[in-house]
């Protein structure tokens, strides 16, 4: 069977395309690894989306979900391998099964980058973790650190600060990159301390974290700071690896173009995280869902 468009993703970004497809009657399935949902899935607490000012990210795409399906979507669980061209088509070959397709949509995301220092791998699931709403509830009342100084370790460190005993953000520059508002917060919180100008050098412990030893980014003196959890967001890394044919950035982000979202593959869309941009945000990945969707509909309509 050959469809109109194939999404390959299904978090944001593929839900908002799927919806604006469907409703132009196009023959479609959504491809997703694991879960609907995506990275959004684990934020604790989204404040900034239209309309909602405050909710889960679980309710959110929840949410999207319903609103798809109610438009008939079908999703299929499968792992994408590749996509190259056929005669006419598409070929998107997945685990399970091959797919044809006039179009594609990819909207893999991206997950977490790793500190890649000492401890990190091995206390990884033993007190190092990449999701504050995931692990957090498990170090009720310890100390604990964040890694980061972007919105997301903000807003995480946020979060845990109503869980935990006591948090200290480290962080290698000066100033917060965040958003001002969630700087405020954190640092209204009577349980939060602040590392700046430091980068950990190494986490600890015997069969879980102990401590983690930071280093000044001056004067390279450093410390060990006695911690049970480790929280690292230090920025992400696209799910790309697996795109042979697709023309990507140094950083493994699928180059696209501004107007359409065409990738270098004409026929092949990007959006959300996965493709090279300037802010990732559950907004832009809906709005680019929708513009992507927009593009695969003109070109499908195009080849007709």
């Amino acid at each position: 069977m050959v469809y109109d468009l194939i999404i390959i993703g299904g978090g944001p970004a593929g839900l908002s395309a799927a919806i604006y497809a469907l409703r132009a009657r196009l023959n479609l399935i959504l491809i997703e690894k694991m879960a609907v949902g995506g990275q959004i899935a684990l934020s604790d607490n989204i404040e900034n989306y239209p309309g909602f000012p405050s909710l889960s990210g679980i309710e959110l795409i929840q949410k999207f979900e319903e609103h798809a399906k109610g438009l008939g979507l079908n999703i299929i669980y499968d792992e994408v391998k590749d996509i190259t061209y056929g005669e006419e088509y598409k070929i998107i070959r997945g685990v399970n099964e091959t797919y044809q397709a006039k179009t594609v949509i990819i909207t893999v995301g991206a997950s977490p980058k790793r500190l890649n220092i000492p401890g990190e791998r091995e206390f990884t699931g033993r007190g190092v973790s990449y999701c504050a709403t995931c692990d957090g509830p498990f170090f009720k009342d310890e100390d604990i650190a964040v890694i980061g100084g972007g919105d997301t370790a903000v807003k995480e460190a946020n979060y845990l600060t109503k869980i935990v005993k006591s948090i200290v953000l480290i962080h290698r520059r000066k100033e917060f990159r965040a958003e001002k508002i969630i700087q405020e917060r954190l640092h209204n919180a009577k349980n939060a301390s602040f590392e700046l100008e430091h980068t950990p050098i190494s986490i600890n412990g015997t069969k879980t974290v102990e401590s983690v030893t930071i280093e000044n980014v001056k004067t390279k003196e450093r410390k060990t700071i006695p911690v049970k959890g480790v929280f690292i967001f230090i920025g992400i890394k696209p799910q790309t690896s697996f795109l042979k044919n697709i023309e990507k950035d140094e950083n493994g982000f699928i180059k696209t173009d501004h107007y359409t979202l065409m990738t270098s593959m004409p026929g092949v869309f990007c959006a959300g995280d996965a493709h090279s941009k300037k802010l990732l945000q559950v907004a832009t990945a809906v709005g680019e869902g929708a513009l992507a969707a927009t593009s695969a509909i003109e070109f499908t309509c195009d080849i007709c």
